[in-house]
């Protein structure tokens, strides 16, 4: 493998501390990290597990090399791991079957570490027996110390987001609930639909004319207050013209 120029740690804080400062959703930051990561160590894969609190597990979440398939893999380090050559031997080096990078020879395992808790772990692979030097660590730990605050803002805005919009959601379903079942109330007195028909007469009339269930129930409750500004009395206009005739 050709010598790979090391960044000055001057430019390498800058470009972290840009990194931190910056709004970069999660995926581009952790691509941004795994950049860093290749120029300190030129390393020919690398790999980042962040937790999956659903599965309270720590998960392939990106990779140097693509690996859409294995994302969602468990890591097995949460601790600083170097191994120089055979790291496949190694009783706490934890391999997946299709993850090419686990037949790697050197393997180094960083922790990325917020307010002194682990939240995920950046793994760097060499094809070849590689040296891992204390500089080379350090460089990697420091970058681990320094983007795991980041990341872990960047997952809570992510959380938050995906929060904001499961509650539209829900906003929109129980809206939508609502009236629907002011619609129904309106065939049931129009038409005097049981509560059943009236719902499968919705239901009819949004497979009919392909829209949401919400249209048709807005449509027909516009209907009715259309014809309630125009007739006051409602259905019983038609039963008073008759009885004054």
């Amino acid at each position: 493998m050709q010598d790979h120029v090391v960044p000055s740690h001057f430019a390498l804080f800058h470009r972290t501390s840009q990194i931190v400062s910056s709004d970069l959703p999660i995926d581009a930051m952790l691509q941004e990290l795994i950049a860093l990561t290749s120029e300190v160590t030129g390393c020919d894969a690398c790999l980042v597990y962040l937790p999956d609190y659903a599965t309270n597990e720590i998960v392939l979440r990106a990779s140097k090399l693509p690996h859409a398939n294995e994302i969602g893999q468990v890591a097995a380090n949460k601790s600083v791991v170097g191994l120089s050559r055979n790291a496949f031997t190694d009783s706490r080096f934890k391999s997946f079957s299709t993850l090419v990078e686990d037949t790697y020879e050197a393997f180094l395992s960083v922790p990325l570490v917020n307010s002194g808790q682990v939240i995920g772990v950046l793994n760097v692979h060499h094809k070849d027996p590689h040296e891992h030097t204390p500089e080379e660590i350090s460089l990697l730990s420091f970058l681990g110390e320094q983007m795991g605050g980041a990341i872990a803002y960047s997952q809570l805005a992510e959380d938050h987001s995906r929060l904001q919009e499961e509650t539209l959601l829900i906003k929109e379903q129980l809206e939508t609930r609502k009236l629907t079942e002011r619609a129904k109330g309106v065939l049931q007195q129009r038409f005097n639909f049981s509560e059943r028909e009236a719902y499968q007469r919705l239901r009819d009339e949004s497979r009919r004319l392909r829209q949401p269930l919400r249209t048709i129930a807005e449509a027909i409750l516009l209907v009715e207050e259309v014809v309630k500004d125009h007739h006051p009395a409602g259905n019983q206009g038609p039963s008073e013209e008759n009885s004054e005739k």
